[in-house]
């Protein structure tokens, strides 16, 4: 191969870009985080999430927090304010989903869910505390808008 060659240049295009990564995964969790949410709003209802939590042990009233979590935090990872408190926030919310479905074996398309989605979710809130927020995020806007700009230096003189 070649240094021309397709593969060669796009991992010189994406070796120059180390943030994407980060951006692309906070988007994914973002997104999965917000669906959580819209689900035990909209399609499970509030107090029907919170029938489904006594039915495995935890308490009710623990829906509505859990509720907020994904709603809030699926926006702010979205926008990348404060990702990595979020990341770690959202991290004992996969552990309790994690002992609900773990009875149900490894498959998610098993009878009640399993938990390997629950676990990948668990890993990749991990990575993203690990990483950051990566490129086009707020944190990352507001850190390069707060920088001090330096003035330009005068040219040395020449005596």
């Amino acid at each position: 191969m070649n240094d021309l060659s397709p593969l060669r240049r796009m991992d010189r295009a994406l070796s120059r870009n180390p943030n994407l990564a980060p951006t692309v995964l906070r988007g994914a969790l973002g997104l999965v985080f917000l669906g959580h949410a819209y689900a035990k709003l909209a399609l499970f209802t509030l107090p029907g999430t919170a029938q489904f939590f006594e039915a495995h042990g935890l308490p009710g009233w623990a829906a509505y927090p859990v509720f907020a979590l994904e709603l809030l935090g699926g926006v702010l990872l979205l926008l990348g304010i404060q990702v990595r408190l979020v990341a770690a926030l959202l991290i004992p919310v996969m552990v309790g989903a994690l002992g609900t479905h773990w009875d149900n074996g490894w498959m998610f398309t098993n009878q009640g869910g399993g938990w390997e989605y629950v676990a990948f979710l668990l890993a990749a809130l991990f990575s993203q505390v690990l990483l950051g927020p990566g490129a086009w995020s707020i944190a990352r806007l507001t850190a390069i808008a707060m920088e001090p700009r330096s003035e330009p230096s005068a040219p040395a003189r020449s005596s």
